[in-house]
């Protein structure tokens, strides 16, 4: 069985963070491990708490894992501090660890930042380096490029900057774009493009969470970059489609759909 470690948040909610990670793994029949970084109070209306981990405590979590299960792919989501990013950094170097995507989680989908300059430059300085992947969005792409991205041309634009800049594929989400959802990732030169109607569903939290655990699993399974987005993109379609709704805001996915269509 193939084995997939997330290092995020949790979400006491279920919808986003280490939760959704879990549940998109399981679903694609993988063994998911888990490093905690912070715990969150929250729910489908926002973040009401933040509670951040001992640095210490995150590297004994990493211990732990990289001592006895190896894991096949890593997904790194939340991290809220430097002294977290360097601890994790240093672990992932130190065991030399594979297959990584960074979901570098900055900015709030109403725009508000959620990450530190001072954080934000130790994840661009010691993260970003031994990165497979990253999954910004428009919003973080514009944070991390300071560029602004309105039209398709600018989203294709700055995925071919990032991308040359720190040496790593680079998909840019494009969710936050008005009209049609597409997404563009840039790997060793070449631009790709994932086109996709928008969905009428609210209800998406915890989308970037499991797009990027999806992802994941279909990378263990050693599937190329440009099919294993392709198809975490039909996973999270289906998710977002299954229609679940939860909550009093903007709920979470169905992440177990494929289970209940006995797929």
């Amino acid at each position: 069985m193939k084995t997939i470690l997330t290092i995020a948040g949790s979400d006491c909610s279920g919808g986003a963070g280490i939760q959704a990670d879990i549940k998109t793994i399981t679903v694609h029949g993988m063994y998911a491990m888990s490093v905690i970084t912070a715990l969150t109070a929250q729910n489908t209306m926002g973040i009401s708490g933040i509670y951040d981990v001992d640095p210490e405590f995150v590297g004994q979590q990493l211990d732990s894992i990289f001592t006895d299960i190896i894991p096949d792919c890593i997904k790194i989501g939340m991290v809220v501090s430097s002294d977290i990013v360097k601890v994790i950094a240093d672990k992932l170097k130190q065991y030399k660890a594979g297959t990584v995507i960074v979901d570098p989680v900055m900015v709030s989908s109403s725009g508000s930042r959620l990450l530190s300059e001072e954080a934000q430059d130790t994840l661009v300085k010691d993260l970003f380096p031994i990165a497979t992947l990253l999954t910004p969005n428009i919003l973080e792409a514009q944070v991390l490029s300071g560029k602004v991205i309105t039209t398709r041309q600018q989203q294709e634009e700055t995925a071919v900057l990032l991308g040359q800049s720190y040496q790593t594929a680079v998909l840019i989400k494009g969710g936050h774009r008005i009209g049609e959802a597409e997404d563009v990732l840039w790997e060793n030169g070449e631009i790709h493009w994932y086109k996709a109607s928008r969905i009428n569903n609210d209800n998406t939290h915890g989308t970037g969470c499991t797009l990027s655990s999806a992802i994941a699993c279909q990378l263990a399974k050693g599937e190329t970059m440009k099919d294993s987005i392709s198809k975490a993109k039909e996973y999270l379609t289906g998710a977002i489609k299954a229609g679940l709704n939860l909550g009093h805001g903007s709920g979470p996915l169905n992440h177990s759909y494929p289970l209940e269509m006995g797929e």
